[in-house]
């Protein structure tokens, strides 16, 4: 079964609010009671929107969370959902906890809900449509950037004399050098790291299904000729990057799992010396800093990232940071 086709299970905070669909798993598939009680099609278009409509499932959960709490908070108020008027949803927004951009996420939610009942008929109008949400302009990213001199010195702290040793590398090559999402390199299989004429390229599949091809960097390259000998990965459709069996340093053929790639990062990182706010995504945003400091075109790093707006690349690229302390330093009295 595809991803886009999984079953949602919504998130704990349903809690009293969510109750099983007629027909699924017990206890497996469930939509908040508001919808349950609008009926069977509301139901089914409910779990239709965040099974078949959105693909990625980080995003999913995402969505069904907000979504979720959005249609509590109305049930609380003794509202059916097509009660659910332009001017609920602004007292929703406007009373949100959250910073600008949760809640500018929780508003794209109900938006992208509410518009898909109203064109499923469920809803007669969509409630949320004329609704702000909160200015925010975000001009730098949150995620931790290691300096260059840090990268080196983490992957140079890497035991490579054992296969996972090897794999753990490898998988932090592709990230820093491949600017690709955790969840795409862990989506690799073997076959998706070939030879193109002399040239080694990666096949990634990103965000939103987006599949790129990226020429693999010489030293991503290495990383991952030494880990594939090592492991044993010959199988073209076998997973690239498994997990390894408790004291035996053997490959299971098994994917890796994002929160025990997240574990043997922190680990890494600590056993290196580097900042412990290290993560996933941190390779990503380093590869991004380090390929504009050296002279990369903001364009090209935007199109080897996979994102849709340089606008987004930007929030990844940290050279600002070191041109600011140099000018600073030109102050000279």
């Amino acid at each position: 079964m595809t991803d886009a086709l999984t079953p949602v299970v919504l998130p704990p905070e349903a809690g009293a609010h969510a109750r099983p669909v007629r027909g699924g798993r017990a206890g497996a598939i469930l939509v908040p009671r508001l919808v349950a009680d609008a009926g069977p099609d509301a139901a089914e278009r409910f779990l239709e929107f965040f099974t078949a409509r959105i693909a990625n499932r980080h995003t999913r959960a995402a969505y069904a969370g907000a979504a979720t709490r959005f249609l509590a908070w109305c049930e609380e108020r003794d509202l059916g959902l097509r009660d659910i008027s332009p001017m609920h949803v602004s007292i929703y927004v406007r009373t949100h906890p959250g910073k600008p951009a949760t809640v500018k996420q929780n508003l794209s939610a109900v938006r992208m809900l509410c518009a898909w009942l109203v064109k499923t008929r469920i809803l007669a109008s969509d409630p949320s449509e004329i609704v702000r949400g909160p200015k925010h302009v975000r001009v730098e990213g949150l995620t931790p950037v290691l300096s260059r001199e840090h990268a080196r010195q983490l992957l140079a702290s890497i035991d490579t004399d054992t296969v996972g040793g090897k794999r753990d590398k490898a998988l932090l090559s592709v990230l820093l050098y491949s600017f690709s999402r955790i969840s795409a390199a862990l989506g690799m299989h073997r076959d998706d790291f070939r030879m193109r004429g002399s040239q080694a390229w990666l096949r990634l599949e990103e965000k939103g299904g987006k599949r790129l091809q990226v020429p693999a960097h010489h030293r991503a390259t290495e990383a991952l000729d030494a880990y594939i000998a090592a492991g044993d990965v010959s199988t073209p459709h076998a997973p690239l990057f498994q997990s390894i069996r408790a004291r035996s340093d053997r490959l299971t053929g098994r994917r890796l799992a994002r929160r025990n790639a997240l574990q043997m990062i922190k680990r890494r990182a600590l056993a290196a010396g580097v900042p412990p706010d290290t993560c996933c995504h941190t390779f990503r945003a380093t590869g991004i800093t380090a390929y504009l400091l050296n002279g990369g075109a903001l364009e090209h790093a935007q199109r080897i990232a996979g994102h849709a707006s340089p606008t987004t690349t930007k929030l990844y690229d940290r050279t600002p940071d070191e041109v600011t302390v140099t000018e600073i330093e030109r102050i000279v009295i």
